[in-house]
């Protein structure tokens, strides 16, 4: 009967540890500064032809090809004139919403002539966005 209970004590033990564990990470190590996208190029304000690099970063998680959800880990989107997903909304595909699931982070894009938003879009292997925190806007124009 003590064996038992011992048994039970412990998985309560390891469950509370971890759960505890979880938040002391989600609380401490992922804030802004150890944690967002960026636009290596081309960046905030940038004149850029009409076919132009891509080049997206990303740092405190890393980049994996969609269709495995694991820990700090996810992949890149690009949104074309649109704003950023809200936190566990999945990203739409479609010409506005660019997927880079393979784990990609270059890209060339061809837009028309004028003043465009990039926005950066991290998300989980299943699509689902982490949020404004996990994202970045330019501004750019294209001559």
């Amino acid at each position: 009967m003590m064996k038992k209970y011992s048994v039970l004590f412990f998985m309560i033990m390891t469950f509370s540890m971890q759960a505890f564990a979880s938040e002391v990470i989600a609380e401490t190590e992922l804030t802004p500064e150890k944690l967002h996208v960026n636009f290596v190029m081309p960046k905030q304000g940038d004149i850029v032809a009409q076919s132009f690099d891509v080049e997206m970063g990303v740092t405190g998680m890393d980049v994996e090809p969609a269709g495995e959800v694991r820990p700090s880990s996810g992949h890149h989107h690009l949104i074309i004139d649109g704003q950023f997903i809200p936190s566990g909304q999945t990203v739409p595909k479609d010409e506005t919403h660019q997927h880079f699931g393979k784990g990609q982070t270059k890209t060339t894009l061809t837009l028309t002539p004028g003043e465009h938003t990039l926005t950066l879009q991290f998300a989980d292997g299943f699509h689902r966005s982490y949020g404004q925190n996990m994202s970045q806007t330019i501004k750019i124009t294209v001559k």
